[in-house]
């Protein structure tokens, strides 16, 4: 099932510090070619911004449940991933695009204060990628100011958290015209034809109800730029294919129901 992040922490994330001189002023940040903590993970989210380039590498599906949020899904199961082996390693010569989320992380923008909308720079302890290192990236400099490479992450988090408010945005517009309905895609096995894996737990777009849209809707989609990511959507699903495709190849068939 495609699931939403959970509420307390988000999805890849075991723990969160505030990054300050004080604490970590002689600390640095390491650069990895390899990703272990993405390895179990089956649906990554992704903002609309990255609908063009993920289209081509993964299904777009949307969470289940309420508060839906866009996914890239690496795996039609849990603890599933078609891309990354279990090392963290990526399993193709030609990499598939990898999303903002992933690259993000140890670090992301998180609100201290309640009573306040100032977001501070976090990282997660337990990443192993921000320490006392002798190597990496220094996140202070002697005068205990953030260095380039901190500014750098803090800009990149800072779009990341601004592409995430404009795909509320695309989410809500979905919502409010009730496009949104539970998915269910067919995949024929070679092994048995006349029972078909059945991929359910996600939500897709409706289409017979995005036809019956008004034309005047339809354009101001189009001229807005949000058609286009309902179609990059709707084009992406067939990768499921693909992804049923790599788990039988890989021994890691999907477990799925059939019709009765």
């Amino acid at each position: 099932m495609a699931s939403a992040p959970k509420a307390t922490l988000p999805v890849l994330y075991k723990d969160l510090i505030p990054l300050n001189s004080n604490d970590h002023g002689d600390w640095n940040a390491r650069s990895v070619d390899k990703a272990p903590w993405v390895a179990s993970q089956h649906a990554i989210p992704l903002t609309v911004e990255e609908f063009p380039s993920a289209q081509r590498s993964f299904p777009i599906v949307f969470s289940s449940g309420e508060n839906s949020v866009p996914l890239a899904l690496m795996g039609l199961n849990e603890g599933v991933n078609v891309f990354f082996d279990d090392d963290g390693s990526l399993r193709d010569e030609v990499a598939p695009y990898i999303p903002a989320y992933i690259r993000r992380y140890p670090f992301l923008l998180a609100k201290l204060d309640p009573n306040s909308d100032n977001l501070s720079l976090c990282f997660d302890p337990s990443s192993e990628l921000v320490g006392k290192f002798d190597d990496g990236e220094a996140l202070f400099g002697e005068d205990k100011q953030p260095t380039e490479h901190t500014k750098g992450l803090l800009q990149f988090c800072e779009k990341f958290e601004e592409a995430g408010s404009r795909t509320q945005l695309f989410m809500k517009e979905l919502e409010d015209h009730d496009l949104l309905m539970d998915g269910e895609i067919a995949i024929n096995r070679a092994d048995n034809p006349d029972q078909p894996y059945i991929y359910r737990g996600f939500r897709m777009v409706n289409q017979d109800k995005l036809r019956e849209l008004r034309g005047d809707q339809l354009r101001k989609w189009n001229e807005n730029g949000l058609l286009p990511l309902i179609f990059a959507h709707l084009f992406s699903l067939d990768l499921m294919r693909m992804i049923f495709a790599r788990q039988v190849e890989l021994g890691k068939g999907p477990q799925g129901t059939a019709p009765n």
